[in-house]
């Protein structure tokens, strides 16, 4: 067996607002097989963080001990930091001879690896020797593209080479990556585990922040810098430009919910603000952008991400469906319907509503904990007075299973013509407009 090559790992200490000069840092985590079951407790092979550097060998793993879900002949798995004049780090895992669900996915080697590096001078980052030898899925043999989505009958898909890659410029240089090898989602039960679980294989993650001048001298009774961001931010800087609209259509209410307690979200507290509106209303693309990570999870359900044209983030969460723009690497306009209102995930059985989070650009260095307080920007935002979009047929999230929920709908607008009198002059001509008679004016768009 090989031995994953390294760099040292990276984790972000960024004190946000801090005038002083300070210095960089790195952390790094990695895993080479995770089972995540709605209502249990993760299950998987052995969990590898920094600081410091580890290395392990572990022969086969099986779950359950049958191996009837995930059976593998060995997993390797590494983490490595260092922080001085530059910041870098990596992480790796490997397994072999992989079989899931019983021969429905096979593979020879299955490696998820990233590496982050920062200076002074700038940050970078690459995502090292991942990929998967030998993948046969559902008896054919497939060699995927990175990100690329592979159908599982009825029962759910998988993405392959799942990864993202961002490096920041400022307050000083980092670099944030992460890669999943193999991520698979059940829509439906297979195999012994229910609709909503995920088995994840090969999974790194790793990142870097340079130093922005002298360390800063640390008082005798000071605690230790945190390792991670632990608490809400309290900034919001400018995202860009003017032209953010508001993500849920027509009539919804919130409130500001940011920064409180979670025990169940990572880093234990709420991420962004719960918009409540009827289930189906249509939600929309703040800005112009990309889609990217459309998909289920177990906390946000069915889900999606979107990058404007500046580089911040945005993150919806809980949909009952998505629109045919919900495609990753799909380019949407402000205002474009990318899905709909709904209670997935962890909000089932709560009134539907939609988590939306932001993560400026400047702060994605930061991971999950980058984000910021919406409240202030949903105030401002536009409200559009009307949306457009086509249906398709088949059209569900992930476009793959027939037992996933089907496309939602709301209705926009409405004209009752019971109550015109023949007395009205204008009756006949609302009327006939309302039915889109022959006296009807072209229609406007809804």
């Amino acid at each position: 067996m090989r031995i994953l090559p390294l760099l040292c790992a990276a984790a972000l200490v960024l004190v946000v607002g801090a005038s002083a000069d300070r210095p960089g840092g790195a952390t790094a985590r990695a895993w080479g097989i995770r089972i995540i079951v709605p209502g249990q407790a993760d299950a998987g092979s052995r969990v590898l963080t920094t600081p410091g550097d580890a290395l392990s060998f572990d022969g086969a793993y099986a779950y359950p001990a049958d191996g009837s879900i995930v059976s593998v002949s060995s997993v390797t798995t590494s983490v490595s930091s260092s922080i001085g004049s530059q910041s870098s780090g990596a992480a790796a895992a490997e397994v072999t001879k992989l079989s899931l669900f019983n021969g429905d996915l096979t593979a020879t080697t299955v490696t998820g690896e990233t590496h982050a590096l920062a200076t002074s001078a700038g940050a970078s980052g690459d995502t090292g020797t991942t990929g998967i030898d030998g993948l046969v899925v559902l008896g054919k043999q497939v060699t995927p593209a990175p990100n690329e989505q592979l159908p599982l009958a009825d029962w759910g898909y998988a993405v392959a080479l799942e990864q993202k890659g961002q490096a920041v410029p400022q307050p000083a240089p980092g670099y944030h990556d992460f890669v999943t090898a193999l991520d698979v989602f059940l829509t439906a039960p297979h195999g012994g585990l229910p609709a909503g679980s995920e088995v994840q294989i090969g999974y790194a993650e790793a990142d870097a922040e340079a130093s922005t001048g002298a360390p800063l001298p640390a008082a005798p009774s000071s605690p230790p810098l945190p390792q991670r961001l632990v608490k809400p931010l309290t900034a919001t800087p400018t995202l860009g430009e003017n032209g953010y609209v508001f993500p849920v259509y027509g009539a919804a209410a919130f409130a500001d919910t940011f920064g409180g307690l979670r025990s169940d979200v990572p880093g234990g507290w709420h991420h962004g603000d719960d918009i409540f509106a009827p289930l189906g209303t249509p939600l929309l693309a703040v800005a112009h952008g990309t889609v990217f990570s459309v998909g289920w999870n177990r906390v946000g359900g069915w889900r999606l991400w979107l990058r404007d044209d500046k580089g911040n983030e945005f993150y919806y969460a809980h949909l009952s469906a998505y629109s045919p723009l919900a495609v990753n690497g799909a380019i949407v306009d402000a205002g474009d319907v990318v899905g709909f209102v709904g209670d997935s995930g962890d909000a089932r059985g709560t009134p539907a509503h939609l988590h939306f989070e932001i993560h400026p650009v400047g702060l994605l260095a930061l991971g999950y904990d980058g984000a910021v307080d919406p409240t202030s920007y949903l105030h401002r935002w536009t409200h559009p007075q009307s949306v457009r979009f086509e249906a398709a047929a088949g059209w569900l999230p992930g476009g793959l299973s027939a037992t996933a929920p089907r496309a939602g709908a709301v209705l926009l607008q409405e004209s009752d013509i019971s109550g015109a009198s023949g007395l009205d002059p204008g009756s006949l001509q609302r009327a006939a407009e309302g039915l889109g008679g022959p006296l009807a004016q072209p229609a406007r768009s809804r």
